[in-house]
């Protein structure tokens, strides 16, 4: 069985992230010493914003943004000299030239804009997963980072684990032969929870107006907020937006993934507000590169996937008893099993005595150092908005097949499905007055 050397490996890393290896400056990244402090400004500072924020602590943080002054208290506490704020677009506007960075951890709806804004005043962005809450979005600030040559990086943090490059070096390196075959799934069981009954008070501490930001004004209900804002179509994407960028994302790098050509869903009754609690979503992806088309299925829900019965696998629980997560790689030669911290190849009998392939992916500093020494030195990221953009769009493009009833046939270069015309209005958003992308 061949394997790859360390040179052929990094050119297929190169086009794998979908970013550069050598020879690229970030823009403002020449002047500045590996060892100076950025300034950064971080846009939401509780629940993931924390993580973030904690990722980014050794730098100068010279501004920090959230619209709940009780999710940003400790924050706001950790870093008192930081200026504080309500709203991002104040506060960029008045730290236009006294930051250097911007970290974008608000729900879902708010990322795009956040980044955009940061991106056109040439500030490094690093964004919490997904890119964007619609397609449009996505494709949109890719194309505006790209313009500006800045560092960026998705919140895929998974990227930086050893497990994950271990998976893709096994791929790559030919173990389980050519792939055509994906599964990946997530067993959290997840919906909204039901309106209150009557009209509830705004917290004192949240400027509701700020936190519903560009989607739709709607009365405030603790339904949304905090954090169940991720099971309503206005706010998010569901459990496909919330995990489909983690677990997507080790197919899509171990084989180079980008647009995929058909995607069709299967799940219950579309509820116009709220989204499914069990969802399943084909992909089809053309050869790349000599690789061969790749059926890719996502399923979510508390029912595992069919597919390991039928393959004899084992179900994993996360942690022993957690939801059942992973993805499945299915070669001409045999296949992968991995979720975030295991790997292991099948049929066991035939891999018994299997030697890896030594590790010829680089160890990553962490996945914000290494945004982090990106925005400095101009060293490229591994999840840079070029690639977490198409990745974005792909998971994304999962929910417009559901929504629609329909399988889209997916015209990438143009960001529609020729026929399904009423697949548009799910490829975009309107703003409220106020905001712009």
């Amino acid at each position: 069985m061949a394997i790859i050397n360390r040179r052929q490996f990094v050119g297929s890393l190169a086009f794998s992230t979908a970013g550069p290896v050598t020879g690229r400056t970030w823009a403002a990244a020449e002047s500045r010493s590996a060892n100076e402090r950025l300034d950064v400004a971080v846009i939401g500072c509780g629940g993931r914003g924390a993580g973030n924020l904690a990722g980014v602590a050794d730098e100068n943080i010279v501004a920090l943004c959230d619209v709940d002054q009780n999710r940003a208290a400790a924050a706001f506490a950790k870093f008192p000299r930081a200026k504080k704020y309500r709203d991002f677009r104040k506060m960029l506007g008045e730290f236009q030239h006294q930051i250097d960075a911007v970290v974008v951890s608000t729900p879902d709806h708010t990322h795009a804009p956040a980044a955009a804004m940061a991106l056109k005043m040439g500030k490094h962005c690093y964004c919490e997963k997904p890119l964007a809450h619609s397609v449009c979005e996505a494709r949109a600030v890719a194309e505006l980072a790209a313009k500006k040559n800045v560092a960026t990086q998705i919140g895929t943090q998974m990227h930086a684990t050893d497990n994950y490059r271990r998976v893709v070096e096994l791929v790559i390196s030919g173990a389980i032969g050519p792939v055509n075959e994906v599964h990946v799934w997530c067993g959290k069981d997840r919906s909204a929870k039901p309106r209150s009954e009557k009209p509830l008070a705004v917290p004192a501490t949240l400027d509701w107006d700020l936190w519903l930001g560009p989607a739709p004004f709607r009365p405030y209900d603790p339904c949304y907020v905090p954090g169940q804002w991720r099971w309503w179509w206005a706010f998010a994407n569901g459990l496909l937006g919330d995990m489909g960028c983690h677990y997507m994302d080790l197919p899509f790098w171990a084989l180079r993934l980008r647009h995929p050509t058909s995607v069709e869903a299967e799940g219950p009754a579309v509820h116009p507000e709220t989204t499914p609690r069990l969802l399943t979503i084909r992909y089809q992806f053309p050869s790349r590169d000599g690789l061969p088309p790749v059926d890719l299925t996502w399923y979510h829900g508390p029912v595992p996937p069919a597919v390991l019965k039928e393959k004899n696998l084992p179900i994993w629980k996360r942690g022993g008893s957690g939801p059942v997560s992973g993805v499945l790689f299915v070669g001409r030669e045999g296949m992968l099993m991995a979720d975030f911290n295991r790997r292991k190849l099948f049929p066991e009998s035939k891999f018994a005595d299997f030697e890896p392939p030594e590790p010829t992916i680089p160890d990553s500093p962490g996945h914000h150092q290494e945004w982090i020494t990106a925005c400095k030195t101009g060293a490229p990221t591994t999840c840079n908005f070029d690639y977490s953009g198409a990745l974005t769009e792909a998971v994304l493009l999962g929910n417009v097949a559901f929504r629609t009833g329909r399988k889209l046939q997916w015209d990438p270069a143009n960001l529609r499905a020729p026929n399904c015309p009423e697949a548009d209005k799910f490829l975009r958003r309107e703003y409220r007055d106020g905001w712009t992308l």
